[in-house]
């Protein structure tokens, strides 16, 4: 009787080392996958910011479009109501 139970425990302590292994391969899939994921948000943020700089540039840039069109408009005696 007493191998019967060393046999059942060996047993069960072989199936529970192969489901830590498995385990341990999938946390090394999910570890792979995050670091991926990470990179791509980094990607995205970079773009974000990309974008943001864009946006202020093309609004500096309206804004003194703006400001010439004034100038013209007072100099020309064109200045709208507004």
């Amino acid at each position: 009787m007493s191998d019967n139970v060393e046999n059942l425990i060996i047993e069960h302590l072989r199936h529970i080392r192969r489901r830590v292994d498995d385990i341990a391969d999938d946390m090394k899939d999910v570890k792979h996958r995050l670091s991926i994921l990470e990179g791509g948000n980094s990607l995205i943020r970079r773009e974000i910011l990309l974008g943001e700089e864009t946006d202020a540039r093309q609004q500096i840039s309206l804004d003194r479009v703006v400001e010439r069109l004034e100038r013209i408009e007072r100099r020309l005696d064109l200045a709208s109501g507004d």
